[in-house]
């Protein structure tokens, strides 16, 4: 089975059994002892580092926009999803935004330390004059803040 591990994965002391992937992004995260002794592990035992197509970025993006992830996950996380995607992979991450956009692309996710996320839908409401929005931002009526909230 091939899996994409996120960096929380490398934080643990979980080791997943199968062809394991991660991202040069998830990398550069990996910056204490522990976590990176955990990938010199994990590389010495066959994990390969890979950087998604641009093709597969761009469907992520199409899916974040779907589930109103957008401004929410990171580069990093859309390469994760970018890469699971591309070789039909199991996620492994605790993160809910990666686990909410990754139902969209039909991605199987795999919760390390955290139960696994269940769906989310947003709402954008206007913390001034309580209008709802379709995005956060600016409200155009009367200039505060429009906030994320659970539907």
């Amino acid at each position: 089975m091939k899996i994409v591990l996120d960096a929380s994965v490398f934080f643990s002391e979980l080791h997943p059994e199968g062809e394991l992937f991660t991202t040069p992004s998830v990398c550069e995260e990996l910056r204490d002892i522990r976590s990176r002794g955990n990938f010199e592990k994990m590389s010495a035992a066959g994990l390969t580092v890979l950087s998604p197509s641009r093709e597969s970025r761009d469907a992520v993006a199409v899916a974040a926009a779907t589930s109103r992830d957008t401004g929410i996950i990171s580069d990093t996380d859309h390469d994760l999803l970018a890469l699971a995607r591309e070789l039909g992979a199991v996620l492994y991450t605790d993160d809910f935004a990666i686990q909410n956009v990754a139902t969209v692309l039909r991605v199987e996710t795999h919760p390390i330390t955290q139960r696994k996320a269940r769906r989310v839908h947003w709402k954008y409401r206007c913390s001034g004059c309580g209008r709802y929005f379709d995005h956060d931002g600016e409200c155009p009526v009367c200039g505060a803040a429009v906030k994320r909230k659970l539907k």
